[in-house]
């Protein structure tokens, strides 16, 4: 399935049903007097979240959604039928933005079975029995159907996880997830292999955590360079970031600092997250190169450095502690004993 995580859409709700003119007709009642029914209502354009869907695909090729109108009224002051709501299916995460210059959230997304009503079909028009009035026995006047409102909006999807792969091209993330998840995200020994968001469900010491690979960042990221700005969007829902540098490049401080800068530009609370810094590829460095390494990265970020080989499975249980541990998650030991522990006396 192709992934898209961005969608310009056309709604419009229904328009009301026009009110009735009509007259009493019985044998033996020469001046029914007037029996219009009222219009029914239009449809609602209707937004429900859906599990299972990980994708905006469906919305490039149907673009267009509008609900019914509601059906006339009629005779015997009978009330048109309203018009069918129309629901409107996206994924887990995604955001309703206006189609302005500022793109002004309308709804979020976030919950399955969630469900927001985007725009109320128009109300049904008056038959002529609202018209009658002591002066005037038999109105030939009603109200047609209120229109419906109609508009362009933007869906933006932000993928739900747990935990966020970042780093630079050719960093490893997509290694790092094939070797912790069943995830088959393509892999290369060149920048850019990967070219959409990846997820991958870990198990880990009786605990299951989500994890999203997004493409590698490069500088200029946040203001749209390489649609960076699209990816980073992808892991602002995510409780901690692993920060994955390739210890083979000539300078990881270096690499770690762009990345980092990248994300103070652009915001939504990204350069605030917990992080974990993880070195990669340590088996293409020599041991008295990785230590150096290593104690430069800690010696210019203040904090831990972890040293991973995705390939050798090298380092990999202290890296899936960490994110357990950070995302919030608790081994099913530490369940288990919590619940033997307690006691009613």
């Amino acid at each position: 399935m192709q992934f898209l995580d961005q969608a310009k859409i056309y709604l419009a709700s229904g328009t009301g049903g026009d009110g009735a003119v009509s007259f009493r007709r019985e044998k033996y009642v020469e001046f029914g007097g007037p029996d219009g029914g009222d219009g029914g209502k239009g449809g609602d354009i209707i937004f429900e979240c859906i599990e299972g869907l990980n994708t905006l695909i469906d919305f490039r090729y149907s673009q267009h959604f509008k609900a019914p109108r509601g059906i006339h009224g009629s005779g015997r002051n009978r009330t048109g039928a309203g018009g069918n709501d129309l629901v409107v299916k996206v994924p887990v995460g995604t955001q309703i933005l206006a189609d302005d210059d500022e793109r002004t959230l309308i709804v979020d997304m976030v919950r399955p079975g969630q469900r927001a009503i985007l725009l109320k079909g128009g109300d049904g028009g008056k038959g002529n029995d609202h018209y009658k009035s002591s002066t005037n026995r038999a109105p030939r006047q009603f109200q047609p159907g209120f229109p419906g409102k109609e508009l362009w909006v933007w869906l933006r999807l932000k993928l739900l996880a747990d935990a966020g792969l970042l780093g630079q091209p050719n960093a490893g993330k997509s290694t790092f997830l094939n070797a912790c998840s069943n995830a088959a995200a393509k892999v290369g020994n060149y920048p850019f292999t990967t070219l959409k968001p990846q997820l991958g469900v870990v198990s880990h010491k009786g605990v299951e955590i989500v994890v999203a690979d997004i493409p590698g960042l490069i500088a200029g990221a946040a203001e749209g360079v390489g649609i960076g700005d699209r990816f980073l969007g992808h892991i602002e829902r995510c409780r901690v970031l692993l920060h994955l540098v390739d210890a083979s490049s000539p300078s990881p401080t270096k690499v770690y600092e762009t990345v980092r800068e990248e994300l103070e530009a652009y915001g939504g609370g990204l350069s605030e997250k917990p992080e974990i810094i993880a070195l990669t590829k340590t088996d293409l460095v020599s041991p008295q190169g990785l230590a150096a390494k290593k104690r430069a990265l800690e010696a210019a970020t203040g904090k831990p450095v972890l040293t991973i080989s995705a390939a050798t499975s090298a380092g990999m249980e202290a890296a899936l502690d960490s994110l357990i541990e950070l995302a919030g998650r608790k081994p099913a030991g530490h369940v288990q004993a919590a619940a033997k522990s307690w006691s009613p006396l």
